[in-house]
């Protein structure tokens, strides 16, 4: 298990209120072989001054200017040299010190490409209060045709699989997060595994907060993921991801 390397990229911009405590989360993992990138676009709110106190052979730092979000965090896997590539967005942290390391054990032991599990939305001034929880379950391939995918920020993906099947397609400012892992895991094929716990706690709003425009957007970017990766009735599909998302605030932990 402690052959396998992991790089969490981290991408930030002007958030020098909640950086320090994504990078103490990522400190605090007990796997010893952690590389943490963190990429900021150019912050101007004290942010690159509090991720400079950081920066070693462990914790990488690339400030300037990107094309936004998704352009960040392929900077930051180009530059990962982990065997298994997570990403943990500034405004999110760990639950615990035992993430990663129970990522990287069921990946050995599974012999899979990537893994995946549980999140739940926490308030932001009130990390313990829980609003929404993302309940993953099992994996099977069919489940893309009804609306599923797994939460992104608890998906573990092998760093050859990037090179294979390409980065984040900027295409989507959106939604290349789902683009991505349809193409992954419904139109590749590549093995996953469901670590049935809770990996990530996310702190509500960013960048696909609710609005009719960004809703109208993110519909759109879904159903266009939906039809390049070959599923089937992607309207549908779209429709289904809707209520899947609106169960995730009835459903508890």
């Amino acid at each position: 298990m402690n052959s396998l390397k992991v790089s969490v990229i981290t991408v930030v911009f002007n958030n020098a209120a909640m950086i320090e405590h994504c990078i103490n989360s990522v400190r605090a993992q007990t796997y010893a072989d952690i590389e943490h990138i963190i990429v900021d676009g150019g912050s101007t709110d004290g942010t690159v001054e509090i991720i400079n106190k950081y920066q070693n052979s462990q914790t990488k730092v690339v400030s300037e200017p990107d094309k936004g979000l998704y352009d960040a965090m392929n900077k930051g896997i180009m530059r990962s040299t982990g065997d298994i590539v997570g990403i943990l967005n500034s405004d999110d942290f760990y639950p615990n010190d035992l993430v990663i390391e129970k990522v990287v054990r069921i990946m050995s032991e599974k012999q899979v490409e990537s893994c995946y599990g549980d999140a739940v939305y926490v308030q932001r001034d009130n990390v313990n209060r829980i609003m929404r929880y993302w309940k993953s379950g099992k994996f099977s391939r069919n489940k893309f045709k009804i609306g599923w995918m797994p939460q992104h920020g608890t998906f573990y993906v092998k760093k050859g699989i990037y090179t294979r099947y390409g980065l984040f397609n900027d295409d989507f400012p959106i939604a290349a997060d789902y683009e991505l892992i349809l193409r992954f895991l419904y139109k590749h094929k590549i093995t996953a595994v469901y670590l049935p716990e809770i990996l990530l706690k996310i702190r509500a709003g960013g960048l696909s907060k609710p609005g009719i425009v960004n809703t109208s957007k993110m519909f759109f970017e879904n159903y266009k993921a939906s039809k390049i990766n070959g599923i089937k009735y992607p309207m549908l599909v779209c429709f289904l991801k809707r209520l899947l998302k609106i169960l995730q605030f009835i459903t508890k932990p």
